[in-house]
């Protein structure tokens, strides 16, 4: 057998097959997850099923609960067990809820459905994120942590075409039995094609199975080894080390405010669309709209992260989201709502996007993970708040308000990653250099 080359070709490949893999993983996470939204005015409107309003928010919020769980528990149990078994885990959960919520004989049960879609959904990507930071080329990290997240949209926006074609014609469980599709079809293949992780593999000392891996994959292992330093620490002790305590607790606020304007407009938008006089097909579009926003978002966001810095465009993405949101609450033309909704989604979802990007630079490797699970997951906090308190809005008659109410969450992001310190900025090499 040839030894490996290590080249930075060899270790752009596998980057390329981890993102791949990862991609498709946070589709159906992000589809799984805004399905919800989507279905949400058909469930509604299904009378025999008896869903309210305000109970409506409650199982969004408790479904953003899961997650939370899911997140926290895989930011502490991935340090024992592995990344990829927390991805594999995540998509059998999400996908058996899935269709445990098409066959859903009371909103008790689908509410408990919801619960267990939401802990996979939840464990599944930040260890997915901190896989694909790992396996990413050092000189470009933020890329492709924005380019799996447009996967994260790009479900969102399937939830609301789904929604609009599936919903009026075939009911609202006929979208939940597709989710169930993934643990039949995708699994299989993640199994067999996505490697562990090797810094976990080097950190538990199972060296010979990592040097197996990089063998494969024609990569030294030498990229992967934990990093040295007197304040190394591992689990939670490691983000609260001295030189990254504060950062820790304004990345966890960040986020909160991230995730509570992320899965409170995507849980209520087309409710509160149409209770601004849009017809249900017009306020479903709006969902495809800012999933779509959210794609090119990221690709603008990930590359102006990679040459700026992420916090710089993590500042000025949540100033941005929170002038969105807040014009929304205005009574505008169509066509002027549909690019007011295009761009803020743009900004909404790379200002969460880009804290995750931000944790790979102040974190190191072999507390990545768990740094990503636990501000993934204590912003689940905000994810668990945002749909209850759209529910509670849009109960009370208040859907043009509560834009403005969401737009608060926006300044409140931009403040906190404003306090974040500065990390010291690195000296530019030529890219030869740095692929060398």
């Amino acid at each position: 057998m040839s030894a490996p080359d290590s080249s930075p070709a060899a270790s752009s490949r596998l980057s390329v097959r981890v993102t791949a893999l990862c991609w498709v993983l946070v589709l159906l996470d992000g589809l799984d997850l805004f399905v919800y939204g989507a279905t949400l005015p058909g469930v509604l409107a299904d009378k025999g099923f008896g869903l309210t309003a305000v109970t409506g928010g409650t199982i969004g919020s408790l479904t953003t609960f899961g997650m939370m769980l899911g997140a926290l528990a895989s930011g502490v149990i991935t340090d024992r067990i592995g990344r990829r078994k927390i991805i594999l885990t995540g998509v059998v959960l999400f996908s058996l809820a899935s269709a445990a919520c098409a066959l859903a004989p009371s909103v008790e049960f689908f509410g408990g459905a919801r619960f267990v879609a939401g802990v996979g959904l939840g464990g599944l990507l930040p260890s997915a994120i901190a896989m694909v930071m790992e396996y990413a080329p050092p000189w470009r990290k933020n890329l492709p942590v924005t380019v799996v997240m447009t996967a994260h949209q790009a479900g969102g926006a399937l939830a609301g075409a789904l929604g609009m074609v599936i919903v009026e014609s075939l009911g609202w469980r006929s979208v939940y039995w597709l989710g169930a599709v993934p643990i039949v079809v995708v699994l299989p293949v993640v199994a067999v094609m996505l490697p562990e992780s090797l810094t976990f593999l080097l950190a538990k000392g199972k060296t010979e199975r990592a040097r197996a891996i990089a063998d494969r994959f024609s990569v030294s292992l030498d990229a992967f080894a934990p990093e040295p330093g007197p304040e190394r620490r591992g689990g939670l002790r490691g983000l609260f080390a001295p030189s990254v305590r504060m950062t820790t607790l304004l990345f966890w606020v960040a986020s909160f405010a991230g995730l509570l304007l992320v899965y409170g407009v995507n849980t209520w938008l087309p409710t509160m669309m149409r209770a601004h006089g849009y017809n249900l097909g017009s306020a479903i579009s709006f969902l495809l709209v800012i999933n779509v926003g959210g794609i090119a978002g990221m690709l603008v966001a990930g590359r102006l992260a990679d040459r700026f810095g992420s916090r710089p465009v993590a500042i000025t993405w949540f100033a941005l989201t929170a002038v969105g949101v807040g014009l929304l609450a205005l009574k505008m033309p169509l066509l002027v709502t549909y690019v007011v909704v295009f761009l803020t989604g743009g900004w909404l979802f790379s200002a969460q996007t880009l804290i995750y990007a931000s944790v790979g630079a102040y974190y190191p490797a072999d507390s990545r993970a768990t740094a990503l699970g636990w501000v993934s997951g204590v912003g689940r906090l905000g994810a668990v708040f945002g749909p209850r308190l759209g529910g509670i809005l849009v109960a009370g008659g208040l859907s043009a308000p509560g834009f403005g109410v969401f737009a608060l969450a926006g300044l409140l992001g931009a403040v906190m990653v404003s306090l974040v310190r500065r990390l010291p900025k690195p000296v530019a090499l030529p890219r030869s250099t740095q692929r060398a």
